[in-house]
């Protein structure tokens, strides 16, 4: 059976355009488009779609508004599709924290010439999207959790590995750590102006300082470090002292960053003086990585799969051996402490 899509875009050619990609592939239906989030409502409530494609920037409504009251009334899976400026990857964050699946990027040129280029990201991630059971959100904002009576933590190191679903995924993890939490590693599949606005964001949610890596930065307590989009990140060691370093190279398992380059690197430096945590996310990136630091007295925490939005990453892992615990995602931060 065709996955069923409504586009929903203000530009006329936006809308030909992604329904001129869409029709391409025989996976799918486009039932409609709309220009708007009233004219989406009505559709929606209408032909109740499997997926929406939904633009940031409307009049009217603005698209994260229509989508906070979608996933409250009508919860669906929606692949926003945005501009991936430094203003458009702030909003698409803020879109995936209120409940998105995923996004796609608009060229920062005329859609039309970009329009293969997005293609098989398009095609992928609706297909991706049509599978998840999307859940109810309420429209009152997250508290964020009193870190007060959170346990003291050591010097180990812990790296979080995570791609699809993995932006609110690491929030809730990240959350519950205390302010002097483990010095944290993390590779989230991101491009590379999403990364930092990504890293701020949470830096404001969470009692841990967490920013975007640079090249030689050491990883101490009470520091998140984000690698940067398109660029690898790996674990060094220098006496006592740990720090990451910053390079490119060619794609593995996929990716850039790869959750597997971190995961071997922490592995072979750090051995049983660290934690492995693999999250959501589409494919096997991290799954190796994450054997490699059990076999090296690492422990090791996968995300569950009815808490996944994708249960991919998790799973292969988890088929490998690589998991030594498998957690629902909001019994991870405490895994987590209890590990420490």
């Amino acid at each position: 059976m065709a996955i069923r899509v409504l586009i929903v875009d203000d530009s006329a050619t936006a809308r030909a355009v992604l329904r001129e990609i869409l029709e391409s592939d025989s996976a799918f239906e486009v039932v409609a488009t709309a220009s708007d989030a009233y004219v989406a409502r009505d559709k929606i409530v209408e032909l109740k779609p499997d997926v929406v494609c939904l633009d940031v920037e409307m009049p009217r409504m603005d698209g994260i508004t229509f989508l906070k009251r979608l996933m409250h009334y009508m919860p669906i899976p929606v692949v926003m599709v945005s501009s991936l400026t430094q203003n458009g990857a702030k909003t698409t964050l803020e879109a995936l924290e209120a409940g998105a699946v995923d996004f796609v990027g608009k060229p920062h040129s005329h859609i039309y010439d970009g329009k293969e280029s997005m293609r098989e990201e398009l095609i992928n991630k609706i297909k991706i999207a049509s599978r998840v059971r999307v859940k109810q959100r309420s429209l009152q904002s997250l508290q964020q959790a009193n870190m007060s009576s959170l346990a003291e933590t050591t010097n180990k190191i812990l790296a979080i590995g995570a791609s699809t679903g993995g932006t609110e995924a690491l929030k809730e993890v990240l959350m519950g750590l205390p302010r002097n939490g483990a010095g944290t590693i993390v590779v989230q599949h991101m491009p590379s102006n999403f990364t930092g606005p990504f890293a701020e964001r949470l830096n404001s949610l969470c009692a841990m300082e967490v920013r975007e890596a640079r090249n030689g930065d050491s990883i101490t307590p009470g520091v998140v470090l984000i690698a940067p989009g398109d660029y690898h990140m790996v674990v060094r060691r220098s006496g006592a002292r740990y720090y990451v370093e910053i390079g490119s190279g060619e794609k593995v398992s996929g990716h850039r960053p790869s959750v597997d380059v971190l995961f071997n690197s922490v592995a072979k430096i750090a051995g049983a003086n660290a934690i492995g945590v693999i999250l959501t996310g589409m494919g096997a990136d991290g799954a190796r990585g994450l054997l490699a630091m059990r076999n090296a007295g690492a422990n090791t925490i996968g995300q569950d799969e009815e808490s996944c939005v994708v249960y991919g990453m998790p799973k292969v892992a988890y088929e490998l051996g690589a998991v030594m615990k498998q957690l629902p995602l909001h019994k991870i931060s405490s895994g987590i402490l209890e590990l420490l």
